[in-house]
């Protein structure tokens, strides 16, 4: 094959490696990544943003399991996407993202774009960032970043490439190896983790986002019944346990209670989760048994909860291949169906009064949504809430910025996630507040012909600061922020536009706008409540 530049022969690589969408926009430092792009079958998502690029791409890896590839530039494009980047390191996101960067800045000052380390700055936001001074460095580089996807705890990898080097006519990328990637199942382990699950008298499991490859494959349903298990998710788990399991305490793991739940049983099997201050909002879990856990992250294990067995696997291959270990003991355990609805109770109506006037609308809102349905929420009171109370279906998703916390995440990554499931319901849910971070990506989503809702939750305040403010005895400054007219605002964009009045009227926009070609702004308030 003849030479061609080293941006062009990238473009080409990743599109080989069964890469299809690339997010990102052009400039004048890379535009050699964008040479012969449209060639290469990859499809280009034009941002409005570098952070929008990333959350677009954070958001299509979420929905789809492939990872989310963005082209930015040197200097003031690396450091817009970086957020997006800390975003999914915190939630284990398989992105990648390349971008170039200058030749010489050691001898060098003042030129356009330029850092005084770059490659350092996105490497504190992100698994590795790496720099190829070579075309065969960049090719390995791409290859080790999709290979860890695949077998390690995927997370954020960054690669850059010297403006003049991507311009370089350069050979032809080698071939991708075929070898398989070693596996960690261990037999005597799982018989060991086995004995002890079936010896447990009350058992409980907790799943977490490393185990959201056990949707609908069967294997939790087969767990939870064969032992009579009780069982936990986080907010990034739901989904992986039916809502209708009897002995299935929700997403409630935040609720100071639920660790009396959890200290009352006599084994915890942990399944791909950190047990992050996110996740519990408190330093302890609360376990007096024995904890189990299992998790593809050797750090996690050795964290502060403690474990008394660590097990290092893919958490949906090892209990897959230990269920056939498992005595079946008919559903039969310390659990009743009675004590489990009755703390779901309990926390239901600790977290409506914690944040009054939600409920009610999250539960219309899950009324009319299909079951597939694929959600993007950002930081926002609508969203805390429903995480708790609104059990996810296995076929639907719930995807938030966990962790990192970032404002602005919804739109984009609505928008990365409808690229990437074009065919299922996708909808963002944001804040009045958050929404204005990253609103200008409603072009994007205009101009891509998505049928997207937007449901924004306007309650004139930073709410949650607002309270905050209180509980600390600190008087409430800088909450209110003076907002724009929403309605013209969606008619400047191209989008439709609805402001129910009462949650029927909410009820049957959302249905309309699922239902048609284009995207909708849908503007909630208090006021629907009446």
């Amino acid at each position: 094959m003849g030479k061609r530049p080293l941006g062009a022969q990238l473009s080409r690589m990743l599109a080989e490696r069964g890469v299809e969408v690339i997010f990102g926009i052009p400039g004048v430092h890379n535009i050699e990544l964008y040479r012969g792009l449209e060639q290469s079958g990859l499809r280009h998502v034009l941002a409005r943003n570098e952070q929008g690029a990333g959350f677009m791409a954070d958001g299509y890896a979420r929905a789809t399991g492939r990872p989310g590839v963005a082209y930015v530039i040197t200097g003031p494009g690396l450091t817009n996407i970086m957020t997006p980047m800390g975003q999914a390191y915190s939630d284990s996101v398989p992105m990648l993202v390349v971008s170039t960067c200058l030749d010489e800045t050691a001898a060098m000052r003042g030129q356009l774009h330029q850092m005084r380390d770059q490659r350092a700055a996105a490497g504190t936001v992100c698994d590795w960032s790496e720099e190829a001074r070579t075309p065969r460095a960049a090719y390995a580089l791409i290859d080790r970043a999709l290979d860890e996807f695949d077998c390690d705890r995927p997370r954020p990898k960054h690669i850059q490439v010297p403006i003049a080097l991507a311009g370089t006519p350069v050979a032809e990328f080698p071939a991708r190896s075929d070898a398989p990637h070693p596996g960690r199942d261990n037999p005597v382990m799982r018989q060991a983790v086995a004995a002890e699950i079936n010896a447990a008298k009350r058992p409980l499991f907790i799943f977490g986002g490393g185990a959201s490859g056990l949707r609908n494959d069967g294997t939790v349903m087969e767990l939870l019944a064969r032992t009579g298990a009780a069982s936990f998710c986080s907010y990034a788990g739901r989904g992986i346990v039916p809502p209708d399991n009897p002995l299935f305490f929700g997403s409630y793991l935040g609720r100071p209670d639920s660790a009396n739940v959890i200290a009352s049983a006599d084994l915890v099997v942990v399944v791909g989760s950190e047990l992050s201050e996110s996740d519990l909002w408190r330093t302890a879990l609360g376990h007096d048994g024995t904890l189990l856990r299992i998790d593809l992250d050797p750090e996690v294990l050795g964290d502060r909860h403690r474990a008394d067995i660590k097990v290092h696997a893919d958490a949906g291959t090892f209990l897959f291949n230990m269920l056939p270990e498992i005595v079946d003991k008919d559903g039969h355990s310390g659990w009743t169906a009675e004590e489990v609805t009755a703390a779901r109770a309990r926390w239901r109506a600790e977290t409506d009064a914690e944040r009054p006037g939600i409920v009610p609308i999250a539960e219309a809102l899950q009324e009319v949504l299909p079951k597939d349905a694929v959600i993007f929420s950002d930081m926002t009171q609508f969203a805390y809430v429903s995480k708790e109370i609104w059990d996810m279906a296995p076929e639907g998703q719930w995807h938030h910025p966990t962790g990192f916390g970032t404002l602005g995440y919804a739109l984009p990554a609505a928008i990365g996630g409808k690229v990437g499931l074009p065919d299922r319901p996708v909808l963002a849910i944001a804040g009045d507040y958050g929404f204005q971070y990253t609103l200008q990506e409603l072009g994007t989503a205009k101009e891509e012909g998505m049928c997207l809702p937007v449901l924004l939750w306007d309650n004139g305040l930073l709410k949650e600061i607002e309270t905050s403010m209180a509980q600390s005895q600190i008087a409430p400054v800088a909450i209110e922020a003076w907002n724009p007219d929403f309605g013209l605002l969606a008619q400047a964009y191209g989008y439709g536009y609805e402001r129910p009045d009462n949650l029927e009227a909410l009820q049957t926009a959302v249905k309309a706008a699922l239902a048609g070609d284009g995207p909708v702004l849908i503007h909630m308030t208090p006021a629907m409540l009446g």
